[in-house]
């Protein structure tokens, strides 16, 4: 998968997986990685998929509409990447933390509904459900925060208090913020997500 892999102050300290959204590449996220915390390890990752162009991290068949075979699929593959660059770089494969946007929160989301040991944490802007109806695995050691706006077109409140209740049902610590916004990445999301990770994992 295309990347890059920026090493921070320590390779045995925290990992950001960072994953954009839809249309965007493996730069767009690294000044979040910057204002979160600049002495973290930083993997950035652009989606093998592409629609009419633009990076993805996994079809849909329709707006808001996901291709399940896909998905399985490509969130198979990020976790096998993960696996492969923490021996290829040598940072802690069991201290990596996902920030995604949009898309990117998707199979951030993703991995945690399918593998136990995937993330030590997330951060998700802007995601949906990835499925609904399926087991999830015990993630009582993960920690997640979810960002969502009030008026999102495309990730209604209903979508973020959904996922909120499915990983807490499977023992996750998640916690919750909103923006009275749409579906934009905000300087205060990012802010929120800082003043998060510096409570929760620092």
């Amino acid at each position: 998968m295309e990347h890059i892999f920026i090493e921070g102050k320590n390779l045995n300290g925290p990992t950001f997986l960072l994953l954009h959204g839809t249309g965007g590449t493996e730069k767009d996220l690294l000044p979040l990685a910057e204002m979160v915390d600049p002495d973290a390890n930083v993997l950035s990752v652009r989606g093998n998929v592409s629609e009419n162009g633009m990076p993805r991290f996994f079809k849909r068949l329709a707006e808001g509409v996901f291709d399940e075979e896909d998905l399985i699929e490509r969130t198979k593959e990020l976790y096998q990447f993960l696996d492969e660059a923490a021996e290829e770089y040598g940072f802690d494969r069991n201290y990596v933390i996902a920030f995604g946007y949009s898309n990117g929160a998707n199979i951030a989301g993703s991995l945690l509904f399918h593998y136990q040991d995937a993330l030590a944490a997330a951060v998700l802007h802007h995601p949906m459900v990835p499925r609904r109806g399926i087991e999830l695995p015990d993630l009582a050691t993960v920690k997640v925060l979810i960002t969502a706006g009030r008026n999102d077109p495309l990730c209604t409140e209903q979508e973020s208090n959904d996922l909120e209740k499915i990983l807490k049902d499977n023992g996750a610590n998640v916690q919750l913020h909103w923006e009275d916004g749409g579906h934009q990445l905000t300087k205060t999301e990012v802010e929120a997500a800082k003043q998060w990770y510096e409570n929760e994992l620092k």
